[in-house]
């Protein structure tokens, strides 16, 4: 078990919403020219996990996701491949074979994603599969509802448990924001899921709306930035779902570099839970190199 919080970062800590939306609005108008954008693009997409979580999931789907993750683009040789492909625990086998003799890293969810309405001997078993199987990360959900209870110790013990079984495979632990209810809940979740372990802290599973949003990322970033300040230690962040255009993304990567510095943007510390947003950064970036538009149809399908 990881040492127990300090519970100082638990007490209420008032969050100016209207404060909070106008950063977000301010550092949202700021204009980026076109060398810098094709930057931000190409970066952007270098941080994609592409994901793939559905009953009807299937080996094929998966190797198609995976050589996607290689080459986003046959048409552009030359771009980066994504960060990571996500998949359930039984489809780790298969994606780690299609992408073994690459960087590109196998994660999966576990802890009875997304509810997670299990037993924590459940959960581990989970994560332990998905290990044993191949995975390079793990992606753990939290117990909302023992977390909205005030049950923060439950909750710690669990994230910690979990970054135990986990030992060098990297944990991103996810904290549901949508269902947390207020901004000081996900600056306490945020807190929780780090003092526990999480090398990343992720908003969302994508399964509920409202997913990513740039004012809970913002605050979650910002707790990042405090615990680094106050321990020296970078912990990565992960928006995920609800992020679809190339606009967006460059935006979030806005907020992490005024927020964190430039030393968080790289796919070491900062990812996407986004599929939905690849073609269209693909699409942007054949603009910006060709001055043409394609129509969606003109890349492949995740």
């Amino acid at each position: 078990m990881q040492e127990q919080i300090k519970y100082d970062y638990l007490t209420n800590y008032p969050i100016d919403e209207v404060g909070v939306e106008e950063r977000v609005a301010r550092l949202n108008s700021r204009s980026i020219k076109k060398e810098s954008k094709i930057q931000a693009l190409k970066l952007a997409l270098s941080m994609i996990d592409l994901t793939t979580l559905e009953g009807k999931d299937s080996p094929g789907k998966v190797i198609q996701l995976c050589r996607k993750a290689l080459q986003p683009h046959s048409e552009l040789p030359g771009l980066p491949s994504v960060a990571a492909v996500c998949v359930y625990p039984t489809m780790v086998p298969v994606a780690k074979k299609e992408l073994e003799a690459s960087d590109v890293k196998v994660a999966s969810v576990s802890t009875a994603f997304p509810a997670g309405m299990v037993k924590l001997s459940a959960k581990l078993e989970d994560t332990r599969f998905a290990i044993e199987q191949g995975a390079d990360e793990i992606d753990m959900v939290i117990s909302r509802g023992e977390f909205l209870k005030g049950n923060y110790n439950f909750v710690f013990d669990e994230i910690a448990a979990v970054k135990d079984a986990c030992g060098d495979v990297h944990l991103k632990v996810i904290l549901e924001t949508g269902e947390l209810g207020t901004l000081e809940n996900v600056r306490k979740a945020s807190f929780l899921a780090i003092h526990a372990g999480a090398d990343f802290i992720k908003t969302s599973t994508g399964k509920i709306s409202p997913a990513a949003t740039q004012p809970v990322t913002l605050v979650m970033l910002e707790a990042i930035r405090d615990h680094y300040l106050e321990t020296g230690k970078m912990i990565g962040m992960k928006p995920a779902g609800g992020i679809r255009k190339a606009k967006q993304a460059i935006q979030y990567l806005v907020l992490v570099k005024e927020t964190l510095g430039a030393a968080w943007l790289t796919p070491e510390w900062f990812r996407f839970g986004a599929s939905s947003l690849t073609n269209d950064l693909l699409m942007q970036i054949v603009k910006q190199e060709s001055g043409i538009y394609q129509c969606t149809d003109y890349f492949s399908n995740d």
